[in-house]
């Protein structure tokens, strides 16, 4: 077969990416013909993304195809990460910059919505893990403090509808990005009317769910005038990140543990139908949509955030060190010596992390560590541990063990950690592909196009078409000790 040629736009929270991705008919490859910022900034006060550059360099990642031998792209599709959103007006024009999910505005908001409805109850509702920055907590922080937005709104579309909006006119909401808001009844998986009415939300500010595969349109006349001759249609992949990545993991069963490693760690499991229970809501699971309506059932965990903002500032100290090095420094020190809860609200914000691991360690009666590999071999042993952790409250709520862990993303790289995940958790762990977000999007097209018949092939395709790398338990007694003393911390 001649190869389908895709564009997928992928974009994090500090950089975004074209990458064009060829499909032989046995095996994905790509080709990243553009790179960009899409740091947020801070206008009067308030933490926001700067969308209308974001859109613009993703205007210029098509243009590049037009202007190369991958003017012949088939379709377009964006993924981006969760929860945040921006407000459309009656005439069609973007009323705002989108908020930044970590902006201060929804600060002790999840108290404040309790008079609304019950943690309880709109667990029982949502499925969703209780995060501050949950959309359903950021529309009430803007009708409390900035309701001229939601009154004169025509739609509130999330960050990848928004794109494709601007490129197409057409205004959907996908499944999986609209799952990650606190807005969806998790089992009929539709805008949930009842929590809308709880919060004097109007329906009609939200688009019609889209499953991904579904075909938007072509890009408009006047974006085409702009960037070149694209004939190419724009579709709806799985639009959350995470959901992209999650359909790249080249599972060997459908029983398997994913953790898409980055800044953020996200951790599950694929299940068909979401998994709301009194123990969930303890733990604070979260049911999210994945593509062929699965749910990811999964809990976000800090990630590779403490060693990138440790990095951060030991180069403002002058020490400008590679995560490699990091990495050895972090092997050549002693085990176990100090434990963290990557979770604790001290390490969620930008800053001098180190510091504040030794006034941790220091406050719970723990050797505080001295240089930098103490530090880092802190950090991976912690993260290991609450990998550890997590894959057990997955097991207890499923009802029994999965015996595998696959690792996705940026963090298959941290080969160290790799292995104290496989040593922690006590079963194998398979790490590939490092770009599984972009793998996943570019599957989800060749799905759409029909060259790809279903996920279960798909993983087939991507695990053909990139390197895996698997890491067996060791010295799993000494993590067992360690892991006694790591529910002490997390269960003050």
């Amino acid at each position: 077969m001649s190869k389908l040629k895709m564009l997928a736009i992928d974009l994090g929270a500090s950089s975004g990416r074209g990458i064009v991705g060829s499909f032989d008919g046995e095996k994905i490859s790509l080709e990243v013909n553009h790179r960009f910022p899409s740091e947020p900034v801070t206008v009067a006060g308030t933490f926001t993304w700067d969308v209308l550059r974001i859109f613009h360099e993703i205007k210029n990642s098509i243009r590049k195809c037009a202007l190369s031998e991958n003017k012949d792209i088939k379709s377009i599709g964006i993924d981006t990460w969760g929860v945040d959103f921006g407000f459309i007006d009656k005439k069609g024009k973007l009323m705002a910059n989108p908020v930044h999910y970590r902006d201060s505005r929804t600060d002790g908001i999840i108290d404040y919505c309790d008079k609304f409805i019950k943690k309880e109850e709109l667990y029982g509702i949502t499925g969703l893990q209780f995060l501050d920055f949950n959309t359903i907590y950021q529309l009430a922080a803007s009708m409390r403090d900035e309701p001229v937005y939601v009154n004169n709104a025509d739609k509130m579309l999330f960050i990848p509808d928004l794109l494709n909006y601007f490129l197409t006119g057409e205004k959907l909401a996908e499944y999986t990005i609209a799952s990650t808001g606190a807005i969806l009844d998790a089992k009929g998986r539709c805008i949930s009317k009842e929590l809308l009415s709880r919060f004097g939300i109007p329906e009609s500010l939200f688009a019609p769910i889209v499953q991904p595969g579904n075909r938007i349109g072509k890009i408009l006349p006047e974006i085409l005038e702009d960037v070149g001759d694209i004939t190419a249609d724009v579709v709806n992949v799985a639009a959350h990140d995470t959901a992209s990545a999650v359909l790249a993991v080249p599972a060997k069963s459908d029983d398997f543990i994913f953790l898409s490693s980055g800044t953020w760690s996200i951790m599950g499991s694929e299940v068909k139908e979401p998994i709301i229970s009194d123990a969930s809501f303890k733990y604070n699971f979260t049911n999210e949509g994945g593509i062929e309506n699965t749910i990811r059932f999964s809990k976000n965990i800090t990630g590779l955030w403490l060693k990138e903002e440790s990095k951060r500032q030991w180069a403002r100290e002058g020490k400008d060190y590679t995560h490699d090095q990091l990495s050895d420094m972090a092997l050549a020190s002693k085990p176990f010596q100090s434990l963290i809860d990557p979770d604790d609200a001290l390490f969620a914000t930008p800053g001098n992390l180190p510091r504040r691991i030794a006034e941790y360690c220091k406050n719970t009666n723990q050797h505080i560590p001295e240089n930098e590999g103490e530090i880092m071999r802190c950090i991976f042993e912690s993260l290991a541990l609450r990998y550890k952790y997590t894959a057990n409250c997955i097991d207890e709520l499923k009802g029994s063990k999965t015996p595998f862990v696959n690792i996705v993303g940026g963090g298959t790289r941290e080969t160290l950690l790799n292995q104290f995940a496989a040593d922690a958790c006590g079963r194998p762990v398979i790490t590939g592909p490092v770009e599984a977000t972009a793998m996943g999007n570019l599957a989800a097209q060749a799905i759409a196009a029909g060259e790809i018949k279903d996920v279960k092939e798909a993983r087939e395709v991507i695990a053909n078409s990139t390197e895996l790398g698997q890491y067996e338990p060791k010295n799993t007694a000494d993590w067992d000790a360690a892991y006694e003393r790591f529910l002490k911390l997390i269960e003050k």
